[in-house]
């Protein structure tokens, strides 16, 4: 069993596999999992935290060693938790850290007032704000080293500006059209379009 640490305040993105399980870029073997991304600021209030809750994670797994091999792996970008410098291109991660979660098992998704979301509902989406439950689980298998996140819930607080475009467009993107009046004569019948065939 993993640390289990709500955080609170991110910034949801590459939200398409919430609701529905895929499989990770790149990685057409492996199984098909819910995921997202929760990014946040450097100075997020609850980074110790989240640190706090990476190093019980690797306590449990490799004990004394827990705080040396946490360090070999941060080092080694082969922890949950990473720097959003390295992802510099793609916007909202600049500047921040980023945490990668997933799970085979379709997380809970709900809205502010706790009311369960679906995808119809178009939220959260890549650019929204909310909080989001993870816990965190040490591996050490023929796969290597590595802390990883589970995803256990989200939930949408609040819009965002999109990221990783997506979206729909508003009936205010397109102008109103004056339809002509029907031709003189044109009448309901249906010999004009019999004639076309």
């Amino acid at each position: 069993m993993g640390t289990r640490v709500r955080i609170n305040d991110v910034r949801f993105n590459f939200t398409n596999n919430l609701f529905t399980a895929g499989k990770a870029k790149g990685n057409d073997s492996g199984k098909e999992k819910f995921s997202v991304v929760a990014i946040f600021g450097r100075e997020h209030p609850q980074i110790a935290e989240i640190k706090a809750a990476l190093l019980e994670a690797a306590t449990t797994k490799w004990a004394a060693k827990a705080p040396e091999v946490l360090k070999q792996l941060a080092a080694g970008d082969r922890i949950c938790l990473h720097d959003g410098d390295a992802k510099s291109d793609h916007a909202g991660y600049a500047g921040n850290y980023f945490i990668n979660a997933s799970n085979e098992l379709r997380p809970l998704v709900i809205g502010p007032n706790r009311e369960n979301l679906v995808a119809a509902d178009g939220k959260p989406y890549s650019g929204s704000y909310g909080n989001i439950i993870l816990e965190f689980w040490a591996q050490d298998n023929q796969f290597g080293k590595r802390v990883n996140a589970s995803l256990l819930g989200v939930q949408h607080t609040k819009d965002g500006e999109r990221l990783s475009g997506g979206g729909v467009a508003a009936a205010d993107d397109f102008e109103a059209i004056q339809m002509p009046p029907p031709a003189a004569g044109s009448g309901g019948g249906s010999s004009g379009a019999a004639a076309l065939f």
